[in-house]
């Protein structure tokens, strides 16, 4: 295949992600969701296992990370076969004044669910006011 003939396709998957985040629909979390998901925070020590706990920090990052300011810059796709696959997204927002920069690296099933989502963030500055912004969501949500 010649370079040129080669094209960018948004896998199903990101393409329901980049809406939920986007739109910041909570109430969608659910639906693409694995049972057996597990959640990798970047100030959370151990990873989250289950739908139900990642939908609740699923839900805080789109309450506290999804501002006006959020965007998706730069995309990387893998495709694993019989519709599974892995994203890479790079995002940035802003929270109280402190720029942040991140990344999404989300892994999803042959059912186009979502089994494995990790954020990792930067600067230090950003880490620390995300920590203590979703540890009061967390809290407060119970």
């Amino acid at each position: 295949m010649a370079f040129s003939e080669i094209t960018m396709t948004i896998p199903p998957t990101i393409v329901r992600w980049h809406r939920i985040a986007l739109e910041r629909l909570p109430e969608e979390l659910a639906g693409i969701l694995a049972d057996d998901a597990v959640f990798e925070s970047p100030v959370v020590h151990t990873p989250q296992v289950g739908k139900a706990i990642v939908e609740k920090y699923l839900r805080g990052a789109l309450h506290v990370l999804n501002t006006e300011h959020f965007r998706y810059g730069g995309e990387w796709f893998s495709d694993a076969g019989q519709g599974a696959g892995s994203a890479v997204l790079e995002f940035f927002s802003e929270i109280d004044g402190i720029k942040i920069n991140g990344i999404d690296i989300i892994h999803w099933n042959d059912a186009g669910l979502i089994t494995h989502f990790k954020v990792m963030v930067r600067p230090l500055k950003a880490i620390n006011v995300l920590h203590a912004k979703m540890g009061a969501y967390l809290m407060k949500a119970g």
